[in-house]
């Protein structure tokens, strides 16, 4: 496949990718994390890739959960709230790894961890260039400056011109803005918001298979037109 043929199929997954439909980017990823998670056994790249097994929204599912779980706001999970958070996961995570990481990440021995720290860890890396792109093209989403993407932002930014159903009348602009959101809502937790933390878990997941920084620069900038 060409490099323009690329841009088009892979831009489609920031920009009009309805939840359900497969994509290469997508599966690649999963693929890869699943042949990289036989021969793993550190703890945290285990979760990891146990996250990006289910594709880009993994890692943003495990943020929301573990967001879920800090009740009180304190940004803090104490031991219990941990694994009950790593048991809300679904993911294959033995008692002895939870115990592992949860003492990784609690280096004061103070009983409970830092959601911030535990996040930010869990994702995987990207440079300080994907990040960058990854910021503007949520700053330009989010039109009213409040840190949160939701519908009413994407009026007037979200174009729906070139859609075929849109143009068939098959489905409207707000039902075409709410499946561009649903790309960064997880089961359970729909509400039509989407964070800067989501937003970039979301494409930590995405960059992994985009091995060429200037290629994942490309996608970006052609989906959100940066």
């Amino acid at each position: 496949m060409t490099y323009e043929g690329k841009l088009k199929t892979d831009s489609n997954i920031a920009w009009h990718r309805p939840q359900s439909s497969p994509f290469r980017v997508e599966e690649e990823l999963i693929q890869k994390s699943a042949r990289a998670l036989s021969s793993t056994t550190e703890p945290l790249e285990r979760l990891r890739l146990l996250c990006l097994t289910r594709g880009a929204s993994g890692i943003m599912e495990l943020g929301r959960i573990f967001r879920r779980m800090d009740n009180d706001g304190s940004n803090e999970l104490n031991k219990q709230e941990f694994f009950e958070g790593i048991k809300d996961t679904g993911l294959d995570i033995s008692h002895d790894d939870a115990e592992k990481l949860f003492a990784q990440f609690d280096k004061g021995n103070s009983g409970s961890i830092s959601v911030d720290e535990f996040i930010k860890q869990i994702r995987p890396p990207m440079n300080d260039g994907r990040r960058a792109i990854v910021e503007r093209a949520f700053k330009k989403l989010d039109k009213t400056g409040d840190g949160v993407i939701a519908t009413e932002d994407l009026r007037g930014v979200y174009s729906c011109a070139a859609n075929p159903r849109y143009k068939s009348g098959e489905e409207t602009e707000e039902l075409l803005i709410g499946k561009f959101l649903a790309n960064f809502e997880s089961e359970g937790t729909v509400d039509g918001k989407v964070t800067l933390e989501e937003f970039m878990n979301y494409y930590s997941g995405i960059s992994v298979s985009m091995e060429d920084d200037c290629y994942f620069d490309l996608v970006m900038r052609q989906a959100y037109k940066l």
